[in-house]
């Protein structure tokens, strides 16, 4: 018998450099008793520091999509997502001016079911492909308002380490009404 994913929530964690996504997912994952899917734009771009083209942040983004959806036949209830369209969208648009409609198009056909929007609360720890440390503040913004736009179901994630944790996992348990 085939596992069925439709059931398994999806949750979403973007938030501009150095906000602790990665170390959020994967300590989720483990309290949630879950799987998490790596940001594949980072092992990308260290492999490849040359400026990225905008058709390679869209195969970035299908190969995180493509990972996600192998994971899933792992999770359990819940699967968190190290990054996902909205951040790939914004980083087209600030660094080309446009992005292609395939990130939009597939947003509104796929959306998540909650996204964790990472504050910048956390100090910045530089390094080799990270490159914005003065517009964390910029980049937060935008991806707040990409989320208000369209209208997806957000919480804004604050606190230092333990503390930020304890705050995403009171997010997802209020959200998802676990408790």
């Amino acid at each position: 018998m085939e596992k069925t994913t439709a059931a398994i929530k999806r949750v979403a964690i973007l938030g501009a450099e150095s906000t602790g996504k990665t170390t959020l997912a994967r300590s989720l994952a483990l309290r949630f008793g879950t799987t998490w899917v790596p940001e594949y734009a980072r092992e990308y771009v260290s492999n490849h520091p040359e400026a990225c083209t905008a058709d390679e942040i869209v195969q970035m983004t299908r190969t995180q999509l493509e990972q996600e959806q192998q994971l899933l036949l792992q999770a359990n209830k819940i699967i968190f997502s190290d990054t996902e369209h909205i951040v790939a969208k914004v980083w087209c648009e600030d660094v080309y001016g446009s992005a292609p409609a395939w990130f939009e198009e597939n947003l509104l056909a796929n959306p998540y079911d909650l996204y964790l929007l990472t504050s910048n609360d956390l100090p910045w720890i530089a390094d080799p492909v990270r490159v914005n440390p003065q517009r964390r503040d910029y980049f937060f913004s935008w991806y707040k308002r990409e989320l208000d736009h369209y209208n997806l179901k957000y919480e804004i994630i604050t606190g230092r380490y333990e503390q930020r944790l304890l705050n995403a996992i009171r997010a997802i348990e209020k959200h998802f009404q676990l408790k």
